[in-house]
Formats: structure tokens, C-alpha cells, sequence
């Protein structure tokens, strides 16, 4: 039976599952989670420890019809220098509650378009975020830049705000495929933005590159990431174009009839996977690739490698702080989500209160549940002895966990004394297998094809 004959078999090319950023994910967040629990977590972060920070930037100067993220499009500088004032007030609201000494690990802004922000605002937010909590040893700032929105202004702001690293979404070089999702960025454009970049001394890039777009071919993607290799990215994410019109409306504009077969997105993630571990790239999880010397392939090396809502990283810290409209923090204690509405946002900031309008508390299962689903995804193992030694499992009701899911996928999964492992040619099948750990009713929420 050939690899694909197989995949085909356990339904890969049929099945919608979560991306899992998250366990629970998003969809079975609820009301039980507000504005009071939240401040009472960020109370309880100790002294001196590290914490993340991401910043979330709504606002674009064009809606592309591919993204399925919080956005809205604004032609002024107006709202955001409105939206900017609610981040400060936020921060401030934060700081009010968050013990002394604590440093930053990891600082990323997001969107939206980040970088749509005035030179002068961003100067004033990053001092605003920087008074919170100043970047830690070994912190990094990283933001994603619009190469047709920044200028060396920015730039030179972002510098001199101590941004040590960059992310640029490339999408697709494919003039053709550029028009159909609506983005519109040359290969030219994108490639003096990453040289400006690189000249105010920021040496760490990312890069991410979508596979399953419409009109995208094997010798299309072929020639998008050959393109993006001679930039020379330090990591890439090769992410699968999640086509969910019903729940991302502008995603109406692209023709359903364009769309690759699950079967042919398969054979485009393998094109451009090949050509990345030709050029030396470290496969990392199941859609990044990094140099060795990056901090996700000394990661993964490590054994440290983890899984947010921006992917994977190689950051430890246990507190991330989502501040923006809907922003989500993921505590020790659970996930909280900032209104998702700009306006509900800035309404609850404005009257002096964090704008926390759902959430999920972990129960001892969920921890459990969580980090397996988070090993498969990472390392493609679950190590028995670290997870009995970190919860309250039995060994007979974790190997009645594997053992259902060895049911689910037979000759999909490997099982010794060490633990649970996904052989290589099963892989393409982890999000499938991780949510085999998955305790929660998946039919209350459409999520992506598993390929």
C-alpha cells in the first residue's frame, strides 16, 4: 500500500481538525472567564519573573482576501492613533496590577499590519510597554512588517525600540495567485524591505508562505520558494491556506473552482518541503523549517520546542499577555480573550476595566490532554516518564489513551517503553492523530482541512 493509498485510508484528505495553538481551542472558550479573573491571574504572576507580551494591531490599509484574522481597513491614521491611546491606557491598566521586576521574554506585534502604525506611535508604545516591563536577556522583539506598508521611519523607530527580529508574510510570488487572494507584493518589493531591514542591524528573519492557494502549481510553488530562499530567511512557516469562507466573509472573492484538491495540496506541501531540507533547513514540527542555528531547530534539538497562537517557538515563559482587541493570554490557570470588537474594547479601557469577555479554566485533565497534543505536534513523541511524572495519570489510563488512538490509526503510530511516536510517513496525519487526545465535541466549531 502506497504512502497516499494509506493517508487516503484514514481520511486525511476529507478531514477538517484544529490547527491546535491551543488545547482547548478557541471555538469552546465561554463567558466563564471575565474581566475580574483576568486581573486576578496577572496578580499572581511572581516577582521578578518573565513573561510574554503580544500586542494586537486590527488595522490594515487594504483587506486581503485570504486572511481570516481580526482585521478592518482604515485609509486615515486617525482610528489608529485612537487604537494606540487604548493600548497605552491598557498597558497602564496592566502595570497597575502586575508585581515588580518583571522582564519580557518574548514581545511580538501583530495584526493586522503593525507596521501601519506612525513612526512617532511607535516610539511612544514601545516606551509605553518597556516602562510595564522591560526585555529581558536573551529577549526578543519581534514584528510583522507589511512590506508595502513601512518606510525607513518606521524602520528606524523600530530599531531604536530594539526590534531584533522581523517577520514578513510572503504568501505567494505568483503575480496571477497575488491577484486572485488579493495581496499584491512583488518579489522586488519584498526583497528591499527585508535589505532596509537587515541594514538597521536586525539580524533574525521570518518568513511565512502559504501552500494550497488557488492556481498554485508544483512548478508555481517551486518558484515562490526558490525566490524566498535567495532572501534567505532564518525560519519559515509553510502554513496550509485554511479556505473557511463561511466564517471569513471576504473569502468569498476567491473562486472555490481554483482551489487545489486536498490530494494536490499534499503534493505542494512536499514540493516546497523538499526544496527547503535541500537548502539545509531543519524541519521543524509539522509546517516550520529553520537554520540549525535557530532558536526553533536548538529548540526542537533540545527538546523545548512549544506550540502558541503564533505557531511554534522556543519560548518558555508560562504567562503569555495578549493586550488589543481580541487578543488572547494564556496563564497557568487558563486562556482569557480580550473582546473581539474594537469598539467593546475600548469601551471596557476606557472605563478603567480590562476588556476580558471569555475564556477557559484548566481543569487537570486539560493540562494533561494539552501537553500530549503538544508533544505530537512538536516532536511527534509523547515521553511516558515525563508525563507521569508532571500529572496526575496512572500508567494503565495513559496507555488506555495510546491505546485508543493506536486503535484509531493502526500501523499510523509506534508504542515502546519510552512512549507514543508518529513514524515518518504517518506524519501528515498528526493533527488528525493529536486530536484522537482531543476530549472536546469537535463538531461545535468548522476548523481547516487537515492538509
Amino acid at each position: 500500500m502506497t504512502q497516499e493509498s494509506q493517508l487516503v485510508q484514514f481520511g486525511l484528505f476529507d478531514a477538517r481538525v484544529p490547527r491546535y495553538t491551543s488545547y482547548p481551542t478557541a471555538p469552546h472558550f465561554d463567558a466563564s472567564v471575565g474581566a475580574t479573573q483576568f486581573a486576578d491571574w496577572v496578580r499572581v504572576i511572581p516577582a521578578g519573573s518573565a513573561i510574554s507580551l503580544y500586542m494586537h494591531v486590527p488595522f490594515c490599509r487594504r483587506l486581503c482576501w485570504f486572511c481570516a484574522c481580526r482585521t478592518q481597513g482604515t485609509s486615515s491614521d486617525e482610528p489608529v492613533r485612537a487604537y494606540a491611546e487604548v493600548l497605552k491606557a491598557e498597558i497602564s491598566l496592566l502595570k497597575a496590577n502586575l508585581a515588580p521586576g518583571v522582564t519580557l521574554s518574548r514581545l511580538h506585534w501583530g495584526g493586522g499590519t503593525p507596521t501601519l502604525l506612525p513612526a512617532d506611535l511607535i516610539t511612544e508604545l514601545t516606551g509605553t510597554i518597556f516602562d510595564l516591563a522591560p526585555l529581558g536577556p536573551g529577549g526578543e522583539f519581534s514584528v510583522e512588517i507589511d512590506p508595502n506598508e513601512i518606510d525607513a521611519p518606521r524602520l528606524d523607530a523600530l530599531a531604536a525600540a530594539g526590534m531584533n527580529r522581523a517577520s514578513i508574510g510572503v504568501q505567494d510570488f505568483d503575480i496571477e495567485i497575488q491577484k486572485t487572494i488579493g495581496r499584491d507584493q512583488t518579489y522586488e518589493v519584498t526583497r528591499d524591505a527585508i535589505a532596509e531591514i537587515r541594514a538597521r542591524g536586525v539580524k533574525s528573519l521570518n518568513a511565512d508562505i502559504l501552500y494550497g492557494l488557488p492556481h498554485q502549481t508544483p512548478a508555481r510553488i517551486s518558484d515562490s520558494v526558490q525566490k524566498l530562499l535567495s532572501l534567505s530567511p532564518d525560519r519559515v512557516a509553510l502554513y496550509g491556506y485554511a479556505h473557511v469562507p463561511w466564517m471569513a466573509r471576504r473569502q468569498v472573492m476567491i473562486p472555490s473552482d481554483a482551489m487545489p484538491r486536498p490530494e494536490e495540496r499534499l503534493d505542494l506541501f512536499e514540493t516546497a518541503r523538499k526544496l527547503f531540507l535541500w537548502d539545509g533547513y531543519r524541519e521543524i514540527g509539522i509546517d516550520h523549517f529553520a537554520r540549525p542555528e535557530d532558536g526553533l531547530a536548538v529548540a526542537q534539538a533540545e527538546g523545548a520546542l512549544r506550540r502558541n497562537f503564533q505557531g511554534y517557538t522556543d519560548d518558555t515563559a508560562p504567562v503569555l499577555i495578549g493586550i488589543g482587541a481580541s487578543s488572547i493570554s494564556r496563564f497557568p490557570q487558563g486562556y482569557a480573550q480580550n473582546a473581539s470588537a474594537t469598539s467593546a474594547h475600548t469601551r471596557a479601557i476606557r472605563e478603567g476595566q480590562f476588556s476580558t469577555h471569555r475564556g477557559h479554566v484548566f481543569t487537570d485533565d486539560d493540562r494533561l490532554r494539552g501537553r500530549i497534543i503538544e508533544a505530537l505536534m512538536c516532536d511527534f513523541r509523547v515521553s511516558s516518564a515525563e508525563i507521569l511524572r508532571d500529572f496526575n495519570v496512572t500508567p494503565g489510563a495513559l496507555n488506555e489513551m495510546y491505546s485508543r488512538a493506536m486503535d484509531a490509526f493502526p500501523r499510523m503510530l509506534a508504542l515502546d517503553q519510552g512512549g507514543l511516536s508518529i513514524p515518518e510517513h504517518a506524519r501528515p496525519l498528526t493533527r488528525m492523530i493529536a486530536r484522537a487526545f482531543d476530549a472536546y465535541d469537535l463538531s461545535k466549531a468548522g476548523h481547516s482541512s487537515a492538509i
